[in-house]
Formats: C-alpha cells, sequence, structure tokens
C-alpha cells in the first residue's frame, strides 16, 4: 500500500506526480504485466542474460 502524505500548500497535481513516481519505483505494473502471459523459463533466462550483458556493456563504457 502506498502511502503519499500532502504537505501544507502543496498542489494535489505535485502530489499526484509523487504517486505516480513511487508508483512506477514499486514495480506493481510491470509484474502485473509479466503475469497476463506465460514466458516460458528459457525466454526469461534468455531475456535476463540479454539485460545483464547490455548493462554490462553500459557500465563498462561509462567507467573509462
Amino acid at each position: 500500500m502506498i502511502i503519499i502524505n500532502v504537505k501544507d500548500n502543496e498542489s494535489v497535481d505535485r502530489a499526484l506526480k509523487r504517486f505516480k513516481k513511487k508508483f512506477e519505483r514499486t514495480g506493481v505494473l510491470k509484474e502485473l504485466r509479466s503475469r497476463t502471459f506465460f514466458e516460458k523459463p528459457s525466454v526469461s533466462k534468455r531475456k535476463q542474460k540479454e539485460r545483464a550483458k547490455y548493462k554490462q556493456q553500459l557500465f563498462a563504457n561509462d567507467n573509462y
């Protein structure tokens, strides 16, 4: 459950923006979308390896 405390003199738009950011960070929507269809374990492992490879390349270029 996500709780957002609205501060004094804070607009509703600003509070809504903070709520959306917090909601995205929790990964609820991503989890929901991943559960809507079945993905074979081999496919998920392959995607995980590709993501790891991409991150390795990204950080390798970043640390020069």
